[in-house]
């Protein structure tokens, strides 16, 4: 049996392990992404992205394209009725609505961007990065943690070839049913069974029904059960049939939904093959959940073509842990949120993001394995109030709303952040009353527009920072450079950037200050790669003060 080795080895090719094999091509890191499936989802699912994935699809030159594939703007709205009819519907807007008024907090608000349309942008950038090392219909088989690697045995299922794959680490990212969690032994804690749903993927001409309330989400009061999410507000639909909490039901109904489904163990599963109906008893089928569509709308007659279906359950669970030894996990492999308030994907998202550029810098030899610790410390307790919110709008249908910045607001506390005295006082992870920037060690570097001289692609503090360590100033001052040269004569590299240097517009007082957070010029961040601050201080007197402070950081030995 042939072997080959690679630095990383990810196992699963859904938007979490697309986006970790592209900031992992971005840090330069050599690696391997297998996916069973030999093509991307064909299901609309997971939906909503969130401003902070946004940002990111922003640093790997996605978000225009994202932004092209998805819902306009105007349309992300929330709609209430009995059925897409009812005279006296409700209309909501998100929480916290673009240009709604106050500082503008991101330069990549979030969107309504289908999972079958987002999912083949993300293969192709990973393959024009990664090439043929993302390898879809290709599965993992079994592997072995010596605590040195991962031996690791996969199959190519078209040929059914078999290699063993040498890897430094594993990651998960392989769904909530994650045959690494499994093999690495890591249970997974909480709740099953919140609910069951029939999800029915459809065309029909309901553009012209909802022109006057056109929405993203349709949820029906009662007596309507269910809702409808809008893929394009024309004519194609997913309608979500609740099935109840008792397993019985939901094999019934899916019998009755034809071959195309599948009971997802944990979240929604792709179906894998689409209702054909090519046969009597399929015929049948279909008008079945044509009359299930055409009763939920309130439109007796509505044209309804079936496409495909499947059945899901609702869960709200969390890994009793995000690191075994070799192994790590990521996205629903790590945590299963309930799809009420669109947080599931772009938690996963953010895993990526905070994993890539750590395990890039242990793997090039700049920081200790204990930094991969910091993952754990830093994400489990993210994920854990994602779960806590969801599982509440789950229980409050009626009133909820989708918090598009809720991501933003992520504040870690872990070894790889070297807080203030003043930094302590921080409730919690999430901030859930809204974003407030501030340059706080932990928080995520705060968006101040700027308006470019010369480079076209900056036009955000945001994009000053990455794709490794940032030194970030007001000012371009001289006198910093000796403390970034000693960071690299360590065999760090580090970037030293200033803020009014990238901006044509005379410096505004407020806004360095609102920027830095201090009242002295000579402040500056220390800012990771994934956009969260490290460290904020003043210049110190003796330039290795500074190598000493991103050797603590990074865990370096």
């Amino acid at each position: 049996m042939a072997e080959s080795h690679t630095s990383v080895l990810v196992v699963g090719g859904g938007p979490v392990g697309l986006v970790l094999s592209c900031l992992l091509s971005g840090q330069g890191v050599d690696h391997v992404l297998v996916e069973s499936r030999p093509a991307v989802s064909r299901h609309p699912r997971a939906r909503g992205v969130s401003a902070r994935s946004m940002e990111i699809f922003r640093r790997l030159g996605l978000e225009n394209a994202v932004r092209a594939a998805g819902l306009p703007a105007e349309q992300v709205s929330f709609y209430r009725g009995r059925d897409l009819v009812d005279p006296d519907y409700v209309r909501t807007g998100p929480a916290r609505e673009p240009g709604g008024g106050g500082p503008e907090h991101t330069p990549s608000p979030g969107l309504i961007c289908s999972q079958d349309v987002l999912e083949p942008l993300l293969p192709r950038r990973a393959r024009e990065l990664a090439g043929p090392r993302v390898r879809f219909g290709t599965r993992l088989l079994s592997f072995l943690d010596d605590g040195l690697g991962v031996q690791a045995v996969v199959e190519e299922r078209a040929p059914g070839r078999r290699y063993r794959l040498r890897a430094d680490w594993l990651v998960g990212c392989d769904g909530a049913s994650s045959t690494v969690r499994a093999g690495a032994g890591i249970a997974m804690e909480g709740p099953t069974g919140l609910g069951r749903y029939l999800s029915i993927r459809f065309e029909a001409p309901l553009g012209q029904v909802v022109a006057d309330r056109v929405s993203a989400s349709y949820f029906l009061t009662v007596p309507g059960r269910g809702g409808f999410m809008a893929v394009d507000n024309d004519r194609h639909w997913i309608y979500q049939y609740p099935l109840g909490a008792d397993p019985e039901t939901a094999a019934d109904v899916g019998t009755a939904a034809g071959p195309g489904t599948a009971v997802g163990p944990g979240a929604a599963v792709d179906a894998g093959t689409a209702v054909d109906a090519g046969t009597a008893a399929d015929v049948a089928d279909h008008r079945f959940l044509a009359g299930l569509v055409r009763t939920a709308a309130g439109v007796p007659d509505l044209d309804v073509t079936v496409r495909d279906t499947m059945t899901w359950r609702m869960d709200a669970q969390l890994a009793g842990s995000y690191r075994r030894s070799r192994v790590l996990l990521a996205g629903d492999a790590a945590h299963v949120v309930p799809p009420t308030g669109g947080h599931g994907m772009n938690t996963g998202i953010g895993d990526a993001d905070n994993l890539a550029w750590k395990l890039a810098a242990v793997t090039a030899g700049h920081a200790g394995d204990a930094l991969l610790d910091t993952y754990e410390a830093e994400r489990r307790p993210l994920a854990r109030q994602v779960i806590d919110i969801s599982t509440a709008n789950a229980a409050n249908r009626t009133g909820y709303r989708i918090d598009d910045e809720l991501l933003l607001t992520a504040a870690y506390r872990s070894a790889a952040v070297v807080p203030g005295p003043q930094d302590a006082d921080r409730p919690g992870v999430l901030d859930p009353d809204g974003c407030r920037p501030g340059c706080r060690p932990g928080e995520r570097v705060p968006h101040v527009r700027l308006t470019t001289a010369g480079a076209s692609d900056v036009t955000s503090t945001l994009d000053l920072t990455g794709p490794g360590l940032t030194l970030l100033t007001a000012d371009d001052d001289p006198r910093w450079q000796p403390h970034a040269e000693a960071v690299r004569r360590a065999g760090i590299p580090l970037a030293l950037r200033a803020v009014r240097t990238a901006s044509r517009r005379e410096a505004e007082p407020w806004q360095w200050a609102y920027l830095l957070d201090a009242e002295h010029a000579d402040t500056a961040l220390l800012v990771r790669p994934d956009g969260h601050i490290a460290w904020r201080g003043v210049r110190p007197a003796d330039p290795a003060t500074l190598p000493a402070l991103v050797r603590r950081v990074l865990a370096a030995p």
